[in-house]
């Protein structure tokens, strides 16, 4: 269970900084956070060098000036380790903590999270901080809230110097315990690859050619355990000495695939990440919902925070496209519909110097002014009356599965085809329920299916024994599964399952592949369905990237392939299984054609489909603990929209949000431009 924040209604700030700024600026700036109605700032997160200037030698005397500032101005603080920025004495004295890539270059100094994972002299000064922060910090009434370093993993997910792969072969020895598992694990016959000892073990660093992929998989886990044992250790430093306050890190849900965040989610006690839009993408509001989607089910369903997010455009894009009038509003609040009791921005004031001066801040460089600032002010308002929504949930009786372990197998070397993308399936299937006004939650694969009807496995190309048991087991007892191409193929070890294709899942779908017939760079097939006696036929369309030489097995063909190298051969399939349904879709159909599959599988699991909402209008439900809904329509299109509502229609004005409840509140947000 979640902890909550000590505060009333929803959170909402941003990053600060002060150390970036002359203390007479700090009066002034908790003055403009009560104008715009914050309640919580980040504080500290990159302050290692002011907190300890020196070895052992710590200064504390301005953070706890502007801590009581913040709290005589009734602003709580999410008080952080520094941890993700060592100081530049550390690393003078410590060069060996430098990461070093997989080709072998070591990083030099002049960032942040320039030390090694594995680094012991790095896991201490990282303790003795925290322990300095924590006696001191521990129990005062302004903090609520603890944040272990910043964004883990975003910058240096993987060290492959010589402490790493000691600490690697560590790892190793405790997941496989004997060298001859591990060759058996690893299929280390193939290229005469089979070790006599685990000291004879490297990490995956730069080779000739493909490095063994059950050896990379392996690093990629080795790597997330290690940075979550940073976390866990200063983690339980806080614990042991501020236990009623709830402890955290920021997590990057659906911007970096560097972390298994299945494990970390497991270890924090609310659940917080980091959203930037795709700012070229014209209709980017899909990948925040995808985002918000995912954050909400590494929390299992309980609230959590929106940790950063910009008010306007970020400084590392290659186009830095800055926020129109009202999108601000609609990203918080769609962030907001979809679970979030808290809304904060990187960063409070905009830095002068630095890398990330030109992103974007809630007080802008041009000052109080601006459109930026009104709008910054005008959300705050907003969101207090908003407050009802704490603690309130988002139900789905959908989900689409998401795998780490996938992703990071998927994308190795040597695979049929350089079209196979983890998150090019995902997106593609998350976009069309997003369009058809389905709010989706995601799974691991092996969770507990038993709340959904409809499960969605769109690239689960790691299908674990158990995993492919759990999805059995569900569909037999009634469930609908749609599945698409390359999933269930290879076990936790990237081998593969034997005796044809979809592997593991050959089954339950009821086909079977002898082999992979990937189509050519822009080459499509037409897709018909079968002959049917009454001679009546359906509407073709089209599949690009991929197909199968797939034969039925208990199936029957819904599409075929009408030309290609699987020409008369099933696109698509339908198998009864017990109780339940399985999908297979053997090839990408067109945004029509998946449209039609999908909600044909949202039939055959009873799921009702809304009707009556406009293509780029959002509509998310909230339940509260008193059983009141509370449905969040969001316009994101530049024409005024009429959406069904409790007593009848309900304008949404282009670019605004309206709250739906027993009666319609007031819109927020500002019209978009015309």
């Amino acid at each position: 269970m979640a902890q909550r924040l000590r505060l009333e209604g929803l959170a909402y700030g941003g990053d600060y900084n002060p150390e970036q700024w002359p203390e007479e600026v700090w009066a002034e700036d908790v003055a403009l956070m009560r104008e715009a109605g914050v309640n919580l700032v980040s504080l500290g997160i990159f302050s290692w060098a002011r907190l300890e200037p020196r070895p052992g030698e710590f200064d504390f005397g301005w953070l706890d000036r502007i801590i009581a500032l913040l709290h005589e101005g009734g602003i709580r603080v999410d008080l952080a380790t520094p941890t993700a920025a060592p100081p530049a004495w550390f690393q003078k004295a410590h060069p060996d903590v430098r990461p070093v890539t997989a080709d072998g270059r070591v990083l030099g100094y002049g960032a942040r999270q320039t030390y090694c994972p594995s680094s012991p002299e790095y896991a201490a000064a990282a303790a003795r901080i925290t322990r300095e922060l924590v006696a001191r910090y521990a129990g005062h009434p302004a903090v609520v809230l603890w944040h272990v370093h910043n964004e883990y993993g975003c910058h240096v997910a993987r060290c492959y110097c010589e402490r790493s792969a000691a600490a690697f072969r560590d790892w190793l020895r405790d997941r496989h315990k004997t060298v001859d598992a591990l060759n058996e694990a690893w299929g280390t016959a193939f290229w005469g690859q089979r070790y006599d000892s685990f000291d004879e073990i490297d990490a995956p660093r730069e080779a000739p050619t493909a490095v063994n992929p059950a050896q990379q998989l392996d690093f990629r886990r080795f790597s997330s355990d290690a940075l979550l044992a940073l976390y866990t250790a200063e983690r339980d430093i806080i614990r042991a000495a501020d236990p009623d306050v709830p402890v955290t890190t920021n997590f990057m849900a659906g911007l970096s695939d560097n972390l298994d965040y299945w494990s970390w989610a497991r270890e924090v006690d609310l659940v917080a990440t980091d959203h930037y839009l795709t700012a070229e993408r014209a209709d980017n509001q899909i990948g925040l919902a995808l985002s918000a989607d995912l954050t909400r089910s590494l929390a299992f369903g309980e609230p959590w925070l929106l940790m950063e997010h910009s008010t306007s455009a970020v400084n590392w894009q290659p186009r830095n496209i800055a926020k129109r009038p009202g999108e601000m509003a609609r990203n918080s609040l769609a962030h907001v519909a979809r679970g979030a009791d808290g809304v904060m921005f990187f960063q409070w004031r905009a830095s002068r110097a630095g890398a990330e001066k030109y992103h974007s801040a809630m007080l802008p460089h041009a000052g109080t002014d601006t459109r930026l600032w009104r709008e910054v002010v005008d959300l705050g308002a907003r969101l207090r009356e908003l407050a009802p929504l704490r603690g309130s949930r988002v139900r789905a009786q959908v989900a689409l599965v998401w795998d780490w372990e996938s992703r990071w197998a998927l994308e190795l070397e040597y695979r049929p085809s350089v079209d196979l993308d983890f998150r090019e399936r995902i997106d593609a299937y998350y976009e069309r329920l997003w369009r058809a006004g389905i709010t989706v939650d995601f799974v691991h694969p092996g969770a507990d299916l038993s709340g959904y009807r409809l499960v969605v496995a769109p690239s689960m190309y790691v299908t674990r024994a158990a995993w492919a048991e759990n999805l059995r087991a569900w569909v037999r007892s009634g469930g609908t599964l749609l599945t698409s191409y390359f999933t269930g193929i290879v076990d936790e070890n990237d081998a593969v399952h034997p005796g044809g294709y979809p592997g593991a899942l050959r089954d339950v779908l009821g086909v079977r592949a002898e082999e992979f017939l990937p189509l050519r760079r822009g080459e499509t097939t037409t897709l018909v369905a079968p002959p049917r006696m009454d001679g009546a036929a359906a509407a073709p369309g089209t599949a690009s990237r991929w197909a199968e030489d797939l034969a039925l097995e208990g199936a029957s063909a819904v599409l075929q392939h009408a030309d290609g190298p699987a020409a008369g051969r099933p696109a698509v399939t339908r198998h009864a299984f017990g109780a339940g349904t399985a999908w297979y879709v053997a090839t990408a159909p067109d945004t029509g054609t998946l449209d039609a599959l999908l909600r044909a599988a949202l039939a055959d699991a009873g799921v009702h489909t809304p009707s009556g909402l406009p293509d780029g209008v959002e509509r998310v439900r909230r339940v509260g603990a008193d059983g009141r809904d509370r449905e969040i329509v969001i316009n994101h299109t530049l024409s005024d929209a009429t959406v069904p509502g409790p007593e009848g229609p309900v304008s949404v004005p282009a670019g605004t949000v309206r709250v739906l409840a027993s009666e319609p509140l007031e819109s927020v947000g500002s019209p978009t431009d015309q």
